[in-house]
């Protein structure tokens, strides 16, 4: 048997073992028959099979970086890493991501549009009930959607649903969305960790306050920044939720999380210190994943205060940023440089032809020349809380921009408070953001005029113009046309420099089981490990 056909075979036996088609015995059977010996195949049964075949039981403790105590439940306010991670633990959405990257179900069933795309219709699942087991119908689902609409909405999702025009119920299992343009990422859209599915009150309004969800774990106790305690919730409507707790610790310090994890106080961390990287792959006992993402550092710079409302000096900014410097010697390679524009290569429509910017301080300087800004003085402001080595990052991108004649200071903020207290509050700023699924949701959210979180308050009419045009276009050609025209705006015009694409690099102990394809749209298998993951002992 020619070697190919020897591991296509083993692999077909391993999927079998996996998807409980074959017993042990079955196993070792075919395996053995395979040319394997038996000690070979009761290695690959420990290995492969049996640490893949999830099983019930046990508290699954996770220590979070990026917690707030001005966290709070509203979906429409998350904003940090643990309530992004809290809210997928507790709560659930129509649809979800899947480790593939594609759009899935979750509480809606299946959905369909009109032929051009400004009528969906979405068919809820029968079986779904909250946390304090009220039955799921379409009055929740139409709730949980308006609580995003209209002007005195707050929500950071509201310019994502911006041209939502209706939402209404179609008996009880049955949601309509009607739209005043196409949307063609409607289902993708839905997977923002914002509109999560919540109950409806008696006035029809979203009832979020108490964190009742429909999530695989039901809330026991909440202390913002320090942590979160859950549960099974029996009702869970979807497979998976292994766990019979969870337990969420806020850890900001990434030395002391990674201890905790070491010592077995905790099973995973959100995030490592890349610093220790290398030591903690030797380490017995642990596992570390390492994903290339779409997750972005960006540099936003406030377009609507001086110098940033000049061109020259963002574009002199830009050009003053050693990217592959700061791949090295800040997060040790893992990660992909950017390009100042916001579609990672990890993305539908990357547009791979557009020239990589790099290091040129000379040219920064001719363009602080014609901005009238030689020898400009700026501070810049970073938290570790952030991500790990933010505020070396800063440090480095200050003597880098030496050479151009900038001359940067560092600003370490308090990690607590970092989203309310400093970003799109102070003009220069580190910023991190997690990956998006589609082009359209990041544009959408951060460059469009108004947009709930344009970090640099950057406006560009023809942007605008052709974003539009983009969400409701279904041909993937002028599509990706379209997405390239303004990548290559916010490269050259937009308010935020975009140095690289960061890795979510995670890690757990081996007592932990995971599938073989994780997701990489949030830490944590997409903020999904608690009803993917299981103990496999």
């Amino acid at each position: 048997m020619k070697r190919d056909d020897e591991n296509l075979m083993l692999d077909r036996i391993i999927s079998a073992g996996r998807e409980r088609r074959l017993s042990r015995r079955g196993f070792m059977g075919h395996a053995t028959a395979a040319g394997l010996s038996a000690t070979a195949a009761t290695g690959l049964w420990s290995s492969k099979v049996a640490a893949a075949t999830p099983s019930q039981g046990g508290k699954f403790r996770v220590a979070i970086h990026d917690a707030n105590t001005s966290d709070v439940l509203d979906p429409g306010q998350y904003l940090s890493v643990f309530m992004i991670q809290l809210a997928h633990a507790s709560r659930s959405y129509l649809t979800l991501i899947k480790p593939d990257g594609t759009v899935g179900p979750d509480m809606a069933d299946s959905w369909s549009a009109s032929q051009d795309a400004k009528i969906w219709t979405f068919e809820l699942n029968k079986d779904a009930t909250f946390h304090d087991g009220k039955k799921f119908t379409s009055a929740d689902a139409v709730a949980s959607i308006t609580h995003h609409l209209g002007e005195d909405s707050t929500s950071a999702a509201k310019s994502l649903l911006a041209n939502v025009i209706d939402v209404r119920a179609d008996g009880d299992h049955t949601m309509v969305i009607e739209l005043d343009t196409g949307l063609a990422d409607l289902p993708y859209i839905l997977t923002d960790y914002h509109i999560a599915v919540v109950p409806a009150a008696a006035d029809g309004t979203a009832d979020w306050k108490g964190g009742n969800g429909a999530g695989p774990y039901k809330m026991v106790d909440f202390k913002p920044g320090v942590s979160a305690s859950l549960v099974k919730h029996d009702g869970w409507h979807r497979e998976g939720a292994y766990f019979d707790a969870v337990e969420l610790l806020a850890i900001n310090d990434p030395n002391a999380r990674q201890t905790a994890l070491v010592s077995g106080d905790v099973d995973a961390v959100s995030s490592v210190d890349l610093k220790t990287l290398a030591l903690l792959q030797k380490r017995p006992g642990i596992e570390i994943l390492n994903l290339p993402s779409g997750s972005a550092v960006t540099l936003p710079m406030h377009v609507t205060a001086a110098p940033f409302d000049n061109n020259d000096v963002r574009m002199a900014l830009k050009l003053a940023i050693d990217r592959e410097e700061l791949i090295e010697k800040i997060v040790f390679g893992t990660a992909t440089a950017g390009n100042d524009f916001h579609i990672s290569p990890n993305m539908p429509y990357y547009p791979e032809d557009i020239p990589q910017r790099t290091y040129d301080p000379d040219k920064a300087k001719w363009h602080l020349k014609e901005a009238g800004h030689e020898g400009l003085t700026l501070d810049i402001s970073a938290a570790d809380s952030i991500m790990p080595g933010a505020v070396d990052f800063v440090t480095l991108y200050a003597e880098q921009a030496k050479a151009a004649g900038i001359t940067l200071k560092p600003i370490r903020e308090p990690n607590d408070g970092y989203w309310a207290d400093v970003w799109l509050k102070k003009p220069f700023i580190f910023s991190k953001w997690g990956a998006r699924p589609t082009p359209d949701t990041m544009f959408t959210l951060a460059y469009k005029t108004g947009a709930s979180w344009s970090e640099a308050f950057w406006s560009n009419e023809r942007f605008d113009e052709i974003l539009l045009q983009a969400k409701a276009e279904l041909d993937d050609v002028k599509r990706a046309e379209m997405y390239r025209e303004m990548s290559l705006i916010a490269r050259d015009e937009g308010g935020s420099i975009i140095p690289m694409f960061t890795n979510y690099v995670y890690a757990h102990n081996d007592k932990v089981g995971n599938p073989e394809v994780i997701g990489s749209t949030w830490e944590m298998d997409g903020a999904r490990a608690y009803e993917r993951w299981w103990f496999t002992s």
